[in-house]
């Protein structure tokens, strides 16, 4: 199994487009999964808060 150590030498190694590549990948895959983390913790109310304090801010 490939470790972090071996990820990290490969990506370093990637030439400058297949390093572009990679990174448009990985940055469309981690909005993905923040995008799927807060719609859990907003069906969870993990969120509610923030709705309490816009509604108690100041106008």
């Amino acid at each position: 199994m490939t470790n972090v150590a071996d990820l990290q030498t490969a990506v370093a190694s990637l030439p400058e487009r297949e390093y572009s590549q990679f990174r448009r990948w990985f940055l469309e895959r981690d909005w993905r999964e923040w995008d799927r983390e807060i719609e859990e913790d907003s069906k969870a109310g993990k969120l509610d808060f923030l709705f309490q304090e816009a509604a108690q801010a100041p106008q």
